[in-house]
């Protein structure tokens, strides 16, 4: 059944100038209460046929769910209700509507972890991406968090405009001094249609300096893994037992659904049988191992009114086994000889070998003997040429 539950809300106060995601900047009340009222029909509706009953992660996400307010504590409720077993339930939210007393609703409703977009703590490079919060605000948010006994991501970008070596180690600083539990770094990458993107293409704004955010992903790394956050994924930091395991459950094969426009799912071929008429997906072929879909439209599944719409994406057992891979390359952790093991004979000794093979004489990965057993995992050149050593495993599903 489904292990992990992802909620879109498609709602921001604003959108950020480099944003792309599916949101949409909205300050409506009445578009919030009828969007949360569907969702939480769907899930009550999925609860009641069992569809959530072994679900053990949610993450809310968008676009901004802290903007619902006391309508993001309601949804979050409904999802407790409807899904019992759950041990993480992750929200995310932007500093400038999250608040002390809306942390601890969120808290009181069975949340257990909250994601903040930060970004930066300097104001200058906030306001040049657009955001709507304070370095102050953040720390508040952060400070009202904790209070409330959540656990606390922050969101931090490198190569952003205005950004210099100086002002992302105080960045870094920051973050550790207002003790969250988890960091997760990113590029800044300018995408197509968006204002940076603009900005670009006019020659007001340089492309970001790859060179100066390779800098910056070292120096996190550095910085946060002196201060106890163990890096755990290619872009994810953690102190020891605060890993996301929503996150997790995306890179290790797990079964999770997606509710909301441009929420992704996958399933195993076994779990989309059992839940197909459910959430009124088409047949698949035969040979589908494997199926992601993407929602399309604003229609929730199994709807009884208007149908939900859906990209899908059917994937073979060789191609399974080369994702898992590949996926599992991206953690720290890499992967066990039992994975091993299945790809040699989904996918041929040989050209496994070869490929964990070049990975080694590359310097990409290594092995390394752990109380579970031996594993392949990523080196730090791995890590900084994540695409390289990600390819190669991938290359698999079509070898």
């Amino acid at each position: 059944m489904v292990d992990a539950l992802y909620i879109h809300v498609p709602f921001c106060h604003a959108k950020c100038l480099y944003c792309d995601f599916e949101s949409r900047a909205c300050r409506d009340a009445s578009a919030y209460d009828a969007y949360v009222a569907s969702m939480r029909e769907c899930i009550e509706r999925l609860g009641e046929t069992g569809a959530l009953s072994s679900c053990r992660t949610v993450y809310i996400g968008g676009g901004t769910p802290s903007v619902l307010g006391d309508l993001l504590v309601e949804l979050a409720q409904t999802v407790r209700e409807a899904a019992p077993c759950v041990v993480e339930f992750s929200c995310e939210a932007n500093p400038e509507s999250f608040s002390a007393g809306l942390a601890e609703s969120l808290a009181g409703a069975g949340v257990t972890r909250v994601s903040l977009g930060v970004q930066s703590f300097v104001d200058d490079e906030l306001r040049a991406l657009g955001r709507l919060h304070s370095a102050r605000g953040a720390r508040e948010a952060i400070d009202a968090a904790r209070a409330a006994g959540l656990d606390v991501s922050c969101d931090l970008m490198c190569g952003i405009p205005l950004q210099t070596a100086e002002s992302w180690e105080a960045t870094l600083d920051a973050a550790v001094a207002a003790r969250t539990n988890h960091v997760s770094v990113y590029p800044l990458t300018i995408e197509d249609g968006t204002p940076l993107a603009a900005k670009v293409e006019r020659g007001a704004l340089a492309e970001p300096d790859e060179d100066f955010q390779a800098w910056c992903m070292e120096e996190a790394r550095r910085r946060l893994g002196s201060a106890g956050m163990r890096p755990y994924e290619v872009a994810s930091y953690a102190r020891p037992g605060k890993e996301c395991a929503h996150n997790i459950a995306y890179w290790t094969g797990k079964s999770y659904l997606g509710l909301g426009r441009s929420a992704a799912s996958m399933f195993d071929r076994k779990t989309y049988g059992e839940l197909r008429c459910d959430l009124s997906l088409p047949e698949v072929g035969e040979d589908a191992a494997r199926i992601r879909f993407v929602q399309t439209t604003d229609a929730l599944p199994g709807g009884r009114r208007v149908p939900a719409s859906f990209d899908i994406e059917q994937m073979r057992a060789r191609e399974v086994v080369a994702e898992d891979l590949m996926l599992g390359m991206r953690m720290s952790r890499g992967v066990g000889c039992g994975l091993l093991v299945r790809a040699r004979e989904e996918i041929g000794s040989d050209a496994v070998d070869r490929a964990v093979d070049h990975a080694l004489s590359r310097g990409l990965a290594r092995w390394c003997d752990t109380a579970g057993g031996r594993r392949l995992v990523p080196t730090h050149d791995g890590w900084l040429l994540g695409n390289e050593l990600y390819g190669l495993f991938w290359e698999l599903a079509s070898a």
